[in-house]
Formats: structure tokens, sequence, C-alpha cells
């Protein structure tokens, strides 16, 4: 996304909402380097607002998680994993609010690796219009 950001247009505004504590947002904002507002919400009052839900174990750390960590074991890149510090079972979504402040369009994930495409996410973006 960060590369197609200019194909946003001006009068449109990105930002990211997470969960993280606010004690460690610093750290966030160095790890994710962010062209857009962050905004934190550690209680997860707009998660809720927006119907987002935590997953199950077996969704969020079955099978496809395992053989992901697995690639990285092999790859030597165990160093670069961290414990966890905030909730791993939360899931995300992506919404575009219109200028007047009502939902134009959201997609709630089903699992931590569901998310829409960029252009999917364009596409949409371009049907709401200005």
């Amino acid at each position: 996304m960060r590369d197609r950001l200019d194909e946003l247009g001006d009068s449109t505004e990105v930002a990211l909402i997470t969960f993280t504590d606010p004690a460690n947002l610093d750290g966030y904002l160095a790890a994710h380097d962010l062209p857009f507002p962050v905004l934190v919400d550690p209680d997860r009052s707009t998660y809720r607002a927006y119907g987002l839900e935590r997953g199950s174990v077996m969704r969020v750390w079955g099978w496809k998680a395992a053989k992901r960590y697995l690639e990285i074991f092999r790859e030597g890149g165990l160093r670069e994993l961290r414990r966890p510090t905030e909730d791993t079972l939360q899931l995300g979504g992506d919404f575009i609010v219109a200028p007047d402040g009502t939902l134009a369009w959201g997609f709630w994930g089903e699992g931590p690796d569901d998310r829409p495409s960029v252009d999917d996410l364009l596409d949409r973006l371009r049907m709401v219009g200005p």
C-alpha cells in the first residue's frame, strides 16, 4: 500500500488504528515506518464498534501459521521472532469512511492473513468517490 498512496488522491486520508499499548507506540512506529497517522485504541473500543472480533486459536495459530514458522526456522530467521506482547487472536479489518462520517465499505478479516488486496481497496475507494 505504501508505494501506491499517490493513487488515493488528495482528498483521501489514511489512518491505521492499533490496539498496541501506548507505552509500546514508539517501538511500533519504528518497526513499521508508516507514512500515515497511527491511532491507538488500547481498550479496543473502536474494534468493537466496527464489529471486529477475536479469532479462534485454531484459525489464528493453525496449520498455516505453523507452516510459516517452520519456513522462518529453516531460513534461520528465529532471531527475528519475538514473543507477542499483544492479543494475537484479535482480528483486524479495513474500512472506508465517507466524508460524512458514515461507513462506506468494510472488510472484516477472518484471520491474521485475511486482508483485501491493495487493488480491491483502491477500487472500493474509487466507487465511494471523494
